[in-house]
Parts: C-alpha cells; structure tokens; sequence
C-alpha cells in the first residue's frame, strides 16, 4: 500500500486573492472629524454652563417676584429665550457624534430649527427695545417705560416674540431632517422652485436680524456716551449703560462670525446654480463652528450679570445663604424705567447755574 502523498497540485496553485475587490474591512475605530469631537465638547460646555447661569437667574427673578421692576422682566424674557436655545444643543451635539446624523423626527428637527433663530431674534430685538428706553431717556428726556405704563413693556416684549415667530416661517417650512452623504442630517433644504424663499428668508436674516439693528444701536450709543460724559451725574448712569453696552457687544461678538459666514454662503448661493441651500466642504464646516459660538451668548449673559451687577451678586449670595433680601433696588442696572427727571441734564444745570447767579444778592461786591 502506498503512502506517497502528492503535493504537487497544492504548491502548483499559486495564484494571489484580492482581498481589496472582494472584502470591504470596517474599522470600528476610524478616525473621526474633528467636528464630531469639537461641536459635542462645544456644546456641552455651553448647556451645563448655561442651564446654571440662567437657573439662577429664574431663582432670584422667582424670589422676588413680588416687586418686579421693569428692568426684571426684560431679563426674564432674555433668559426663557435662552433657555430654549440650550435644550436644543442636546440634539445637534447628538447629529455631529453620530454615525446616523439626526436619528430623531423631521417635526424635532424643524422645531429645533427655529427656535435657533428665534433666540436670535428675540435677543437682538429685546437688547434694541432697552437701548430705545435708555436713547430716548437720556437725549431727548422721554420716558418710553415707566412704573406706570407697565402694560408698554408686556407688549413690547409680546411683539418682539410675534416678529420672531413670523421671521422664522421659512425655518418652519424649509428645515427638514434629509439624507445627505450616507447620513441624514437636519438642514435647510430649498427646492429648486423655491430659491426665491431662500434669498428671501437670508435678506430677512441679514437685514431685520443682524445689519439694521447694529447700525441702530451703533446710533444710540455713539449719542448717548457724549450725554453721559457731559452730564453732572453722568458717573452713575454710565454704570447701567456700561452694562448694557457690554450686553450688546458679547451678543454680537457671538453672532458675528455666524452672520458673516452666513453672508458668504448667500452670496456664494446666488452666484450659483441652487444646491438647496446646504454648504459644502470648509463653508459647511464654519456655519457649524459659528453656529456653536452664537450659541455661547445664552451662557454668557449670566455670567455678565455676576460679574457687572452688585447687587445681584448680593441678592444671589443671600439666596444661597437662605437670608431674607426687602430690597426694591435694581439688581440688573440697565436703568430702564427709571424717572429721569428734566433737570439732569446738561444745558438744563448750565440754565439753573445761569438763574441762581442772577438771583444772588450783588452785596458780596462791596
């Protein structure tokens, strides 16, 4: 019996297997954009900061709920926009690390959408509403807010939610949760027998959001510095408009970036055949890191208010302490709706200075 085994057949068959044709090899551990790790890390810092900073603004506002001032409910109409702007960055924070994108429903998404613009609107239009007061007070003596028109200032602040709402009727319309490169990300989509609405909800966006209100308040606040620095007590109201200028320079600071980027994509849009409204490559990437900076802003205006406002550094520190606060002063310092009386300012100290020298007895002469 033979035991020869022949292996000439085996070694004879030395053909090669293309494993690159026929088997596609996932790695589990890919390496990722750096997008996926800076918006999440972005985002987080922003909601824990902000939930905090704006909770312990509805904490002491709740305290004091009894004498709330006309300067307080400002700032409650600013935090609760804020505050919807931070429950959203859960969602977009969970569409950048995903691998699926936006794994939630096309309603979220268009929800998530335009609340995204309405906190810009409402926190552009609300700051204008208290540099209008502080201009009009200050230059021409008017008082717009007073105790005794509380009623002004509710709807003020109810028109100013109005306007956004109508302002985002393209995000309502236009943002839907689509599938774009294996992933389904929640985006504004314009069809092509839509570009109209494109253009005409970015000239809205520009106009009514970012360029008209920078130019007016620009104008207030290069009108009323000069008062403030000529006026007797001009010390004491430069606090509050300090305050508020700072306000207005950290929210711009936010959103510039966005708006500029967002500028860009529009006239890149419309020099263009129409991709539905969604950038690409480097321009897509900055709309998402501005985006995330303009969100900062809800998160920053707490900390500007401990930092700026005595006194509701001291409130907030007797709330912590359990400590009873009876105080009506002002913890926000912005000044809106404080009496101005006719007198303070300056060509009206020059006259009463001018009277009294005139009325003074001339024996001090001989």
């Amino acid at each position: 019996m033979s035991m020869d085994v022949e292996l000439d057949g085996l070694f004879r068959h030395n053909t090669t297997y293309d494993y690159d044709d026929n088997y596609e090899y996932k790695d589990d551990f890919e390496p990722r954009d750096s997008n996926t790790v800076l918006i999440p890390l972005l985002y987080s810092v922003e909601l824990v900061i902000g939930l905090l900073g704006n909770g312990l603004l509805l904490a002491v506002l709740a305290q004091k709920r009894r004498s709330w001032s006309i300067s307080d409910t400002f700032v409650i109409h600013l935090c609760v926009a804020d505050i919807l702007l931070l429950a959203t960055l859960p969602f977009w924070a969970a569409q950048a690390t995903q691998r699926c994108g936006w794994c939630f429903s096309g309603f979220l998404c268009k929800i998530c959408g335009a609340v995204f613009n309405i906190n810009f609107y409402c926190g552009i239009l609300l700051l204008g509403c208290i540099c209008l007061d502080r201009y009009l007070s200050i230059v021409h003596a008017i008082q717009l807010y007073s105790r005794n028109k509380p009623w002004l200032v509710h709807i003020s602040c109810l028109l100013v939610w109005i306007l956004s709402l109508v302002l985002t009727i393209p995000d309502w319309s236009f943002v839907i949760a689509t599938k774009e490169s294996e992933k389904t990300l929640c985006v504004h989509k314009y069809p092509q027998s839509a570009t109209d609405w494109q253009l005409v909800s970015r000239l809205l966006h520009h106009m009514v959001g970012f360029l008209m209100p920078t130019a007016a308040l620009i104008v207030c606040c290069t009108c009323v510095l000069p008062r403030l620095q000529s006026s007797i007590k001009g010390i004491q109201k430069q606090r509050s408009n300090v305050v508020i200028l700072l306000l207005v320079a950290v929210f711009f600071l936010c959103w510039m970036p966005y708006n500029i980027t967002l500028i860009v994509d529009t006239i890149r849009s419309s020099s263009k055949e129409p991709n539905d409204g969604n950038p690409e490559g480097s321009l897509k990437t900055a709309l998402m890191v501005t985006s995330g900076l303009g969100c900062a802003h809800a998160c920053l205006r707490p900390l500007l208010y401990l930092g700026l406002c005595v006194n509701f550094r001291k409130r907030t520190l007797a709330m912590l302490k359990r400590a009873t606060v009876e105080s009506e002063i002002s913890l926000w310092e912005l000044g809106v709706g404080e009496e101005v009386p006719p007198d303070q300012s300056h060509e009206g100290k020059e006259m009463e200075q001018m009277t009294s020298l005139d009325q003074m007895p001339s024996t001090q002469c001989a």
